[in-house]
C-alpha cells in the first residue's frame, strides 16, 4: 500500500511539474499589446500573406521605436485554408492575443469570422474583401473594399473612360473574392448599359490552362476584358493571350496587385494592363514605407496587401492610444472599445485619406485605378 501511495504521489508531482511547465501563460505586460495575425505564408497565395506579413512587421517596428505602449506581434500560416486558418487562431488566442489583425485572404477570414464573433475578439482584416464577413458580427472590420463594392466602381470606371465597347469576364467560380467582384461589376454594368458579350469561368480544378476562356474573348472581339481573380490567375491569362496576339484591355481589382512580382512571369506581357488599388508604390507619400518594405524584402516592390497590412496596425495603435488599451486589458473588453470607437473614426494612412467604417464595418475610401506603363504604376487621368 505505501508503494502505491509513493507512485501516485511521484505521478501528481510530475503532472504538476508539466502542467506548470506548458500550460501557464505569462503574465501580461502593460505596456505591451498582443496583436495576432494569420494568411497564406507558404502555398500558392504566399504573396498575399507575406506582404501583409512584411508591411505589418514594419509598421509594428516604427511604432516599438517611439517608446511609450509596445506592440507584441505573432503571425500564424493558414495556407488559405478555412480549417488551418482556424487552428491558427486558435494558437494565437494561448499565446494571449488580445486583437486579431487578419486573415488574409476571403476564405479563411469566413471560417474564422464565426469563431470571433464567439469569443468577443475584434478583428480587423487587410485584405478579406466578401461582404459577409463583416456582416458576420459587430466585432469585425475590413481595411479593404468589399468585392460588390470594388466591381461596382470598376463597372462606373469602365463607363467614365470608354475603355470598351465589347466587354468580356472570365472569373474564378470556384472562389468567392472572384464572385463577389463579378456580380459587382455586372449588376452595375446592367445600370449602366456596358455591352458584355462574354461570360466565362474557370474553377480551381481546371485553372491551370485559361486559353479556352481566352479564345472566347477573342472569337467574339472583346476589346475590354474583366479579371475578377488573383495574379497567379492573371498571370495565365496573359500568357495565353500572348501566344494568340490578343490585345484588349485588360483590367483587374485589387486582387491583381502584385503581378510584376510574380515569380518567372514576363513583367512585359502587363504593360497596358489596368487595376484598381488604393495604394500606389511610386506615390511621394508612400516612398519612406516602399524603401523599408524593399530593404526587408530583397529589393521587392510592395503591393497593396502589405500597404493594407501596415495600415492595419497603425489604426489599431492609434485607437489604443487613444482608448487607453494596454497589455492589462481583457480581449473582449478591447473588442467592446475598438468596435465602438472604429464606428466614428477617421483615419488617414498608406491606402486612403480620411477613411471612415459604417455600422457594419466596412471600409469607405476613394478607389483609384493604375496603369502599368514600362514596369510602373501609372495613375490613371
Amino acid at each position: 500500500m505505501k508503494k502505491f501511495l509513493a507512485l501516485a504521489l511521484a505521478a501528481m508531482m510530475m503532472l504538476a511539474m508539466f502542467a506548470g511547465c506548458g500550460g501557464k501563460k505569462e503574465e501580461a505586460d502593460p505596456n505591451t499589446i498582443k496583436i495576432g495575425m494569420s494568411g497564406p505564408l507558404t502555398g500558392g497565395a504566399a504573396v498575399y500573406g507575406k506582404a501583409v506579413e512584411s508591411g505589418m512587421k514594419i509598421a509594428v517596428e516604427e511604432i516599438n521605436a517611439k517608446g511609450g505602449l509596445q506592440i507584441a506581434f505573432k503571425s500564424q500560416d493558414d495556407e488559405h485554408d478555412g480549417e488551418k486558418a482556424l487552428n491558427a487562431y486558435n494558437s494565437l488566442k494561448d499565446w494571449g492575443m488580445q486583437i486579431f489583425a487578419g486573415a488574409v485572404t476571403t476564405s479563411p477570414c469566413l471560417a474564422i469570422a464565426p469563431t470571433t464573433v464567439e469569443d468577443n475578439m475584434f478583428m480587423m482584416t487587410p485584405s478579406g474583401s466578401s461582404d459577409k464577413i463583416a456582416l458576420t458580427g459587430n466585432n469585425i472590420f475590413q481595411m479593404c473594399f468589399t468585392d460588390p463594392n470594388q466591381g461596382a466602381s470598376a463597372a462606373e470606371l469602365v463607363a467614365e473612360k470608354q475603355l470598351g465597347t465589347k466587354i468580356g469576364i472570365i472569373y474564378d467560380n470556384s472562389d468567392d473574392y472572384s464572385k463577389g467582384l463579378m456580380k459587382g461589376f455586372k449588376d452595375k454594368a446592367a445600370e449602366l448599359n456596358l455591352n458584355i458579350v462574354v461570360e466565362t469561368s474557370f474553377t480551381e480544378a481546371n485553372k491551370s490552362d485559361l486559353t479556352t476562356q481566352v479564345n472566347q474573348c477573342k472569337d467574339a472581339e472583346c476589346d475590354f476584358v474583366f479579371l475578377p481573380f488573383y495574379a497567379t490567375e492573371a498571370t495565365l491569362v496573359l500568357n495565353s493571350a500572348n501566344k494568340i496576339g490578343y490585345k484588349p484591355t485588360f483590367f483587374g481589382c485589387d486582387g491583381m496587385d502584385g503581378v510584376l512580382t510574380i515569380e518567372g512571369f514576363d513583367k512585359s506581357l502587363a504593360e497596358g494592363l489596368v487595376l484598381m488599388t488604393p495604394f500606389n508604390p511610386d506615390a511621394e507619400n508612400t516612398k519612406s514605407f516602399v524603401e523599408k518594405y524593399q530593404a526587408a524584402n530583397n529589393g521587392e516592390t510592395p503591393n497593396q496587401f502589405a500597404a493594407d497590412g501596415y495600415d492595419v496596425i497603425y489604426s489599431l495603435y492609434n485607437a489604443c492610444i487613444a482608448l487607453e488599451i494596454d497589455g492589462t486589458t481583457p480581449a473582449s473588453e478591447v473588442c467592446t472599445k475598438l468596435q465602438d470607437y472604429f464606428k466614428t473614426y477617421k483615419f488617414t494612412g498608406l491606402t486612403g485619406t480620411d477613411m471612415t467604417w459604417d455600422a457594419n464595418g466596412m471600409i469607405s475610401k476613394v478607389p483609384a485605378a493604375v496603369k502599368i506603363e514600362s514596369g510602373k504604376y501609372v495613375d490613371m487621368k
